[in-house]
């Protein structure tokens, strides 16, 4: 890849830039394949919403299925720009989204800062608008929020573990965090993909840094 081609997948265009898309939603079953629940239903009472991106979203929805108190997942791209975007519209870095996974979680069984230790401790949140060998905007580490009380949370989690990191040597957290505006959900082939798939490429990697459930700032 040219250097002019990373510098253009890496830059998250302007509304006017963007692909336009279109105004049908990506037809899926809905159900996840594993848990046979619908992947496109809402928090029920006892349960929250957040979404998140950690570079390639397989191998990350994989990891957060398979995390305790977790009870639906399902991937898709938020944060950008296109209405509707395909997974081939969102690799060229002209939609501004990035590769996500919704997760619904039950408050009862885990914590958000339980969701967001394995969040952290599975992916490298320095690194911009890459992962790993993956590079682009739609692979930058990403925390969208569904309420005021997830934002706070979030913010005191993003300073906690920012400390650890600048302890190791490390640098700063690159996470963009914002409250979820859309999330649009990715091909039915995407879904639950490596588990259709168990030889499937798995980018997912952290970096080395623990995250310890109330650490203090």
């Amino acid at each position: 890849m040219s250097i002019n081609a990373i510098l253009k997948k890496s830059a998250i265009p302007s509304k006017e830039e963007a692909i336009v898309g279109r105004k049908e939603a990506i037809k899926i079953t809905g159900i996840h394949i594993i848990t046979k629940d619908d992947m496109t239903r809402q928090p029920e009472k006892s349960e929250a919403m957040i979404v998140l991106g950690m570079g390639c979203f397989w191998g990350a929805e994989r990891k957060l299925w398979n995390t305790k108190g977790v009870k639906v997942t399902a991937v898709g791209y938020a944060g950008g720009h296109t209405e509707n975007p395909t997974y081939e519209e969102t690799c060229t870095g002209q939609t501004g989204h990035s590769e996500v996974v919704k997760v619904i979680y039950d408050k009862t069984i885990t914590s958000l800062e339980e969701v967001l230790q394995v969040f952290w401790e599975n992916h490298d949140p320095t690194q911009g608008m890459k992962q790993g060998n993956d590079i682009g905007s739609q692979y930058r580490s990403v925390i969208y929020t569904t309420s005021p009380d997830q934002t706070e949370i979030v913010e005191k989690s993003v300073a906690s573990y920012q400390q650890r990191l600048i302890d190791a040597g490390m640098s700063m957290i690159t996470t963009e965090r914002e409250p979820l505006d859309t999330f649009y959900y990715a091909e039915e082939y995407h879904q639950q993909y490596l588990h259709k798939n168990p030889t499937g490429y798995c980018g997912l990697s952290g970096t080395g840094v623990s995250c310890p459930i109330g650490l203090s700032v």
